[in-house]
């Protein structure tokens, strides 16, 4: 891939069509009259469907509340009745596609982190005749695996962007932080990040144990001292990281992809230098809106090609501004 530009990468993230006005809920699926809050005006008329938004989600990860946030707030606007279920065992999350196929659900929107293990569930959906979405993650097998569109950050050219700013400041031996073994997203994040600066390590961790996470990532600092910055994958896990660089007595600094409150104010006070944002709430309101557009008018968003939400990024010369939107839930 030929060299690119750092704020070209940035305005993908604005490659986004317009999916729609929002009235904000915390209860999808309400009638329309009951979704209208007042403040747009703008509340479907078209008769209630039902939705499945099926993830690979693990207990306790807040970037998951933001995704069901942007959902909801879709399914308020387009009289949809919303299921939100998760699993991060990809077999598990397999057995509640077909649970969903089985309650023949009008439409389901899945992520796609384990793709192998959710061919033959998908494949029941395509059968049935129920349209499919994904986000998030396995954009590079969405439309394989059926899905009419996919809404979510190109990993790979996020993880080289990361890469090739890391390099570009000159940090020569990062720390690439993979808290879910085998997940396509978290993986070609890392390999993107390689890629740009070969000098990179991966290193796996648990990440339903953050007790684990964050030993595992001290041992690592004290072991090798010539790391000089570890990228975090998630949230959660960057903050748990800035624990283990501090208890490893480590001068590495630490980056991040994705984004909470908590991380925006690291940012905002320099301890964190950077996230990339994929934008999961546009990534909930865009996959049901879509199945909405779809069931409505047969409307197939995205032209065959993933919508991108990402990436966007998030640093000190702009963390105090969307610190505000991420505090609303909505970044």
């Amino acid at each position: 891939m030929s060299k690119f530009s750092w704020r070209k990468v940035a305005a993908a993230a604005l490659i986004v069509p317009a999916l729609g006005l929002a009235a904000c809920s915390s209860d999808g699926g309400r009638a329309p009259e009951a979704a209208n809050d007042g403040a747009t005006g703008a509340v479907v008329t078209t008769p209630k469907i039902n939705v499945a938004l099926i993830t690979h989600a693990a207990p306790g990860d807040t970037f998951w509340d933001t995704v069901r946030k942007g959902a909801e707030e879709a399914a308020a606007k387009d009289n949809v009745d919303l299921q939100y279920l998760s699993d991060p065992d990809g077999g598990r999350q397999a057995q509640l596609i077909e649970q969903a196929v089985d309650q023949k659900v009008d439409g389901i929107a899945v992520t796609l982190a384990k793709p192998d293990a959710l061919a033959s569930a998908l494949k029941k959906a395509r059968d049935a005749g129920i349209p499919v979405v994904s986000l998030n993650a396995g954009e590079d097998r969405s439309k394989e695996l059926g899905a009419f569109t996919h809404f979510g950050s190109n990993e790979k050219l996020a993880g080289e962007a990361v890469g090739e700013k890391l390099a570009a400041d000159g940090f020569k031996h990062p720390v690439c932080v993979i808290q879910e073994q085998g997940h396509v997203g978290l993986e070609n994040r890392c390999a993107g990040v390689k890629e740009k600066v070969p000098g990179s390590e991966i290193l796996y961790v648990q990440g339903t144990d953050m007790t684990q996470v964050q030993s595992t990532v001290t041992a690592k600092l004290q072991a090798s001292k010539d790391v000089d910055v570890v990228i975090g994958l998630g949230a959660p896990f960057t903050l748990t990281i800035l624990k283990s660089v501090a208890g490893a007595n480590s001068d590495a600094k630490v980056a991040s992809f994705d984004l909470n409150p908590e991380l925006a104010q690291q940012i905002v006070d320099g301890n964190v230098i950077f996230t990339v944002d994929q934008q999961p709430w546009l990534q909930g309101y865009g996959a049901v809106d879509a199945l909405w557009q779809n069931t409505r008018g047969g409307f197939e968003i995205g032209g065959g090609q993933p919508v991108l939400t990402g990436p966007a990024i998030i640093s000190k010369e702009n963390a105090a501004a969307v610190l505000e939107f991420a505090e609303q839930g909505i970044r």
